[in-house]
């Protein structure tokens, strides 16, 4: 059953066509919280369809305290389930989808990737399927910078040639094969695919951040657990990269700026019709060690650490070249690495273990 609310106030368009109604896929995760935020507060109608893999049905009270309003719509559905799915977009007319759904976990998908592959490349398609049948035809692309992988050092171009060293990136490469080939040969749907970098902070407010199911498997959330005690130790994978430091460098975006990016490719989803691919990333490189040094500066503490073997499928450095992106829409990052650590500290404190065991078992379908 929908959770509804009260009409939204209208958004104001800066084009003759701009989204109402937006459908978000993984709402419920860390980004995708962020992103209803963004959206309600820019006047969005916003549905969101979750299965709660990896993220709990209570972080919509905390969007909705932070926005002020409600989430239009939340259902609880595997994004696979097509007879599911065209419910929801029976009951609701849907202008746009922004689709972050996905399985996301580099090492996880090296020991799973028949399930990568079936969730999501097998729920792109179903969600292709479905949204043709209803007509809709415009979708913001939650893509990964994992698909450029062993890269040449310095930033990446959008142009760079893809070369995916594990089943996620490759399972978001061939999302990006199947939305081209779409959009080369459906001449109604536009896709503005964006290539996160590292996403990482919080919500200043502390009331969401990134809480995932298990052992995090991105570094920020495990840096903040082990200085909240939560765990004893951080391991660095890797300390013999060809880096300065010896450990792999990554370009941290904070999740906010990353909203943002989705709120304006929704703004200009009406502008040109086809396959549009940008990078997200603050342009600047940060490496385990320095990352770890920033953090301990933002708690106040030294975070332990232990050198381990590299994982499989991790590369040396990924730094973005967000130029095009920058041009554009004049979208340009607004914080910094010590912006990350603060807020990523903050929601840390205020949840030290996380939204709570108890929060992750829905106990009724929205």
């Amino acid at each position: 059953m929908a959770r509804r609310n009260q009409s939204p106030t209208a958004r104001g368009a800066g084009s003759s066509w701009a989204p109402s109604t937006v459908l978000v896929t993984g709402g419920a995760g860390f980004i995708g919280s962020h992103t209803c935020v963004e959206l309600l507060d820019h006047g969005y109608e916003v549905i969101v369809i979750d299965n709660y893999s990896n993220s709990t049905p209570q972080v919509f009270a905390r969007v909705e305290r932070i926005a002020g309003r409600f989430v239009g719509a939340v259902y609880e559905l595997d994004i696979r389930d097509r007879r599911a799915l065209s419910a929801v977009f029976d009951r609701h007319s849907v202008d746009a989808v922004v689709h972050l759904a996905a399985h996301k976990s580099v090492s996880e998908s090296a020991a799973m990737p028949v399930e990568y592959y079936d969730t999501n490349v097998g729920g792109t398609t179903a969600l292709l399927r479905t949204m043709h049948e209803h007509g809709v035809h415009r979708m913001v692309y939650s893509s990964s910078c994992s698909i450029y992988g062993d890269a040449d050092p310095g930033p990446i171009a959008e142009t760079a040639p893809a070369r995916p060293t594990n089943p996620y990136a490759a399972s978001k490469w061939l999302c990006e094969q199947i939305l081209a080939d779409v959009c080369d040969r459906r001449p109604e749907y536009t896709v503005l695919c964006l290539r996160y970098f590292n996403p990482a902070g919080a919500h200043p407010s502390g009331l969401l951040g990134e809480d995932p199911r298990g052992t995090p498997d991105n570094l920020m959330p495990y840096v903040a657990q082990v200085a909240v005690g939560r765990r004893e130790r951080l391991h660095v994978f890797g300390d013999d990269y060809p880096t300065p430091d010896g450990t792999a460098i990554r370009d941290y975006l904070h999740v906010l700026d990353t909203v943002e990016a989705h709120r304006l490719a929704l703004d200009h989803v009406a502008d040109a019709p086809g396959m549009h691919v940008y990078n997200l990333g603050l342009g600047k490189g940060s490496s385990v060690l320095e990352v770890v040094a920033a953090f301990s500066e933002a708690c106040g503490r030294s975070i332990p650490y232990e050198v381990a073997p590299r994982r499989p499928g991790d590369v040396a450095e990924l730094v973005a070249d967000a130029t095009p992106v920058a041009r554009a829409w004049s979208w340009r990052p607004m914080r910094d690495l010590s912006d990350m650590c603060r807020d990523a500290w903050h929601f840390q404190q205020l949840n030290p273990h996380g939204y709570g065991d108890s929060a992750r078992r829905p106990n009724s379908k929205h």
